[in-house]
């Protein structure tokens, strides 16, 4: 079986990371596939036994899993473990929030793209604004009150066509509010980590950084 960059990603850590959007949800994902016919072999792996990780190994994994799930740099996750530092309250569900307050994070969530690779893209490319002024910066953080759009020229791409049926059957999460008439998104409160239920310990992650 051939896979394809985003899916050779998740098949290294044997894990779903939704890079591909919908195709991951979908029986094309190699990793399903590659699942059942490990099932279809009566479970068996080949090659040598997985070790088991130290601590450290633990750590440096998840790391890499929150920047591939993201599409950030080690930079950009030191920068935010940093910065989640600095506010009241627990480390980790404060550098958690930051990830998911990030502009390509929001735009994912509300359904306006299927990966954050499809809402970077769309960020870069102009088709959003952030209160009243064209944004491209997929990284900046969203604020409590802040609205995004969806440009009146950018709704007559194909890209976004039948958008408006799409959010319509779309579960927006509490904290966030989507206008389907004006096509806006607005961010009334912080991120409910129960509620999006992260794959990731991002204990972990703070424990790494804090060594």
């Amino acid at each position: 079986m051939i896979l394809d960059i985003k899916c050779k990603k998740c098949r290294k850590i044997n894990e779903k990371l939704f890079l591909k959007g919908e195709r991951c949800y979908s029986p094309k994902c190699p990793l399903i596939k590659i699942k059942a016919n490990l099932l279809k072999r009566g479970g068996k792996t080949q090659g040598r036994r997985p070790k088991n990780k130290s601590e450290f190994g633990r750590q440096l994994s998840e790391k890499q899993k929150v920047k591939l799930y993201y599409g950030i740099t080690e930079r950009q996750l030191k920068k935010y473990y940093k910065e989640a530092t600095k506010k009241r309250g627990s480390t980790p569900e404060n550098l958690a929030k930051r990830l998911e307050q990030r502009l390509d994070s929001v735009i994912l969530a509300s359904g306006f793209a299927s990966s954050h690779t499809a809402a970077r893209q769309l960020t870069t490319h102009g088709h959003f604004s952030l209160n009243g002024k064209r944004h491209d910066v997929p990284s900046s953080e969203i604020k409590i009150n802040d609205i995004i759009a969806l440009s009146a020229l950018s709704l007559k791409k194909p890209i976004f066509n039948n958008l408006k049926e799409k959010l319509e059957k779309h579960q927006t999460p509490a904290w966030l509010k989507v206008d389907l008439s004006n096509l806006t998104i607005q961010l009334v409160s912080e991120p409910d980590l129960q509620e999006l239920s992260l794959p990731f310990n991002f204990s972990l992650i703070v424990e790494f950084y804090s060594r």
